[in-house]
């Protein structure tokens, strides 16, 4: 088997189909005619480094839910409360 010399551009463009895009390894390679262990190594080289943490931005996204869970449930509250003082005064 010959070695292919494929341009850095090339790697990125298919790194960034399995990375960005979300297609599996095995469909890019089997599309482009690339092993999936060279498509793995350029992951390694060209990936993008804050990928690999993905717990940093789930973290991050429930802190942002959390506080948002606890502005509607107060909001929520004081529209109970509204409702029942309105409901008192129209008797």
């Amino acid at each position: 088997m010959g070695t292919s010399n494929y341009s850095d551009e090339f790697k990125r463009d298919a790194v960034h189909q399995i990375m960005v895009r979300g297609y599996p390894v095995r469909e890019v390679s089997r599309r482009l005619g690339v092993s999936t262990h060279s498509l793995y190594k350029w992951m390694k080289l060209f990936g993008d480094p804050k990928a690999k943490e993905p717990g940093l931005d789930h973290a991050a996204e429930n802190r942002r839910l959390k506080r948002e869970l606890a502005r509607v449930t107060e909001e929520r509250d004081i529209l109970k409360k509204a409702t029942a003082y309105f409901a008192r005064e129209s008797q």
